[in-house]
């Protein structure tokens, strides 16, 4: 099943459950917030053990590929990043954690500040379900191969401006794309 559609089935049943709970009972809520807790914490189990498969396996395998220019940052031509397997893989890694510690941050002012209870329900659940998606984690712990919609450097699902702007958004690997960029001259420059 496609992810969106599966995260708005998730969301939906999420926010039936929330509505039948009793928030205001204490236990209840105990329950809620211990539920929300464990599930942070075994996301960010699954991550911090991908990161030590990733740092373990230490595949320094090239990998270049051309970025499209990023144009709301004012960018209009494309850069070309050479990285290896090991480096993209942690960025990428690191980006999912960094999104693991937004959501705890914007729960915990829901929940904490403006006393709203229904987000530790949703939030249970989602970095869990995205956990087990995400596609480092299929590759080093499910040790799924690095193909179709798993190869390297992934593609990004499409955005909200890219059809506005006309951008495709995709990354390219193509040799073409790779060797017009290096003789451009714009970037090439190994990412630490």
């Amino acid at each position: 099943m496609n992810p969106a559609v599966s995260n708005i089935i998730v969301m939906l049943l999420t926010m039936q459950v929330s509505k039948r709970l009793n928030f205001e009972d204490p236990t209840t809520l105990l329950y809620v917030r211990i539920a929300y807790v464990a599930s942070t914490l075994l996301t960010l189990g699954i991550y911090f053990y991908t990161q030590y498969l990733i740092k373990s396996k230490n595949d320094m395998t090239t990998l270049k590929y051309v970025e499209p220019p990023n144009t709301l940052a004012g960018e209009t031509e494309s850069k070309l990043v050479v990285t290896t397997v090991k480096d993209y893989d942690l960025q990428q890694l690191h980006a999912a954690i960094k999104g693991v510690y937004t959501s705890i941050a914007m729960t915990g002012f829901m929940h904490l500040y403006m006393k709203f209870a229904n987000p530790l329900v949703m939030q249970s659940i989602s970095p869990v379900k995205g956990a087990f998606e995400n596609k480092e984690v299929q590759l080093y712990l499910f040790k799924k191969p690095a193909s179709g919609d798993l190869k390297r450097p992934f593609k990004a699902p499409p955005g909200l401006f890219s059809a506005l702007s006309g951008q495709s958004g995709a990354v390219k690997t193509d040799k073409a794309s790779i060797k017009k960029a290096e003789t451009a001259g714009v970037g090439g420059v190994k990412e630490e």
